[in-house]
């Protein structure tokens, strides 16, 4: 649905189907889940700091997005050069723009 140089969002319609058992309990929601592979984020606590900066920041914008199941992908490894520590505030920093212009890409999108 959206891209930035680090983050894929992916979106799937929740539908209510009658012949199968409801894999949502709601379709009137929003539903998001974070996937940071281990091969983008080698250690626990970046992994951890990234998700935490995916929920604060979908948090915010949640109301702008359709009722549907959405998941924000890692999928490129931020340079472990430029961020030393998984904790810094220039990485906080650097993933909370991206994220934020990720989400307004999808809003862009939005059908």
């Amino acid at each position: 649905m959206a891209r930035t140089p680090h983050f894929a969002l992916h979106r799937c319609a929740l539908e209510a189907r009658p012949d199968a058992a409801p894999l949502f309990d709601s379709t009137d929601d929003v539903w998001l889940g974070a996937m940071v592979p281990k091969r983008w984020a080698k250690r626990a606590v970046t992994r951890n700091a990234i998700k935490r900066q995916i929920y604060n920041v979908s948090d915010a914008v949640e109301t702008s997005l359709p009722h549907a199941a959405h998941v924000v992908r890692l999928r490129a490894a931020f340079d472990r050069k430029e961020f030393v520590s998984a904790t810094s505030e220039k990485l906080k920093a650097a993933v909370r723009a991206e994220l934020q212009q990720l989400m307004q890409r999808a809003r862009v999108a939005r059908p």
